[in-house]
């Protein structure tokens, strides 16, 4: 898939800041929005302006600097999507929305339903805790991929993800927990010893 691609030119490093790793038990849901721009950093800082908190998962990448110069940078992993937070009602945020002069479009409950898609705050929660930089074995999905793959709902008991939940699946013979939100999804490298089923209501 094209939007995660690791292959990053100098042309596209932009001097943006860490919209990851802000987790808060504020209690609030969370809208995904797609962009139809390649000026995501600019609507980032358009929504927080506004009063807006955004979230963009961020992950580092080995960039070319000079033609020879390899740096380490922090960057998004995919920039067509960022993760709004619902800071004010629905009508509200369309009203704000309104006002970016670039195309984007929040996510609906289905096709021929108007109303946006909101991501409960626990689940978005435990999706920004995964999406921590600095955690290793770490993967990023499409919603497409990630829904092709097979697995069993679990709580983790155990260990440094102890209290996440999620779907514990398989890939090259290693055992991840996978998280998925609207618009893709993010998988780490757990023990399944240290994971246990969830009962399915």
């Amino acid at each position: 898939m094209d939007e995660f691609s690791q292959n990053v030119s100098q042309e596209e490093v932009l001097p943006i800041p860490n919209w990851g790793g802000r987790v808060e038990e504020d209690g609030k849901n969370w809208y995904a929005a797609r962009l139809f721009t390649t000026r995501q950093h600019e609507i980032v800082d358009l929504l927080t302006a506004k009063g807006l908190s955004c979230f963009v998962p961020m992950e580092y990448r080995d960039v070319m600097r000079s033609e020879k110069l390899v740096k380490h940078a922090l960057m998004p992993v995919v920039r067509n999507l960022i993760f709004i937070r619902k800071d004010y009602s629905e009508p509200e945020t369309r009203r704000i929305l309104a006002d970016v002069p670039y195309k984007l479009s929040i996510l609906r409950k289905a096709k021929d339903n108007p109303e946006y898609y909101e991501i409960p705050h626990r689940q978005m929660l435990e999706f920004q805790i995964m999406c921590n930089p600095e955690l290793e074995m770490r993967k990023y999905l499409s919603g497409d991929e990630a829904r092709l793959k097979a697995g069993t709902p679990v709580s983790v008991e155990h260990g440094p993800l102890k209290g996440l939940s999620g779907k514990l699946v398989r890939s090259s013979k290693k055992y991840y927990l996978l998280k998925e939100v609207p618009g893709m999804a993010v998988m780490i490298k757990v023990s399944r010893w240290c994971c246990k089923p969830l009962e399915l209501k």
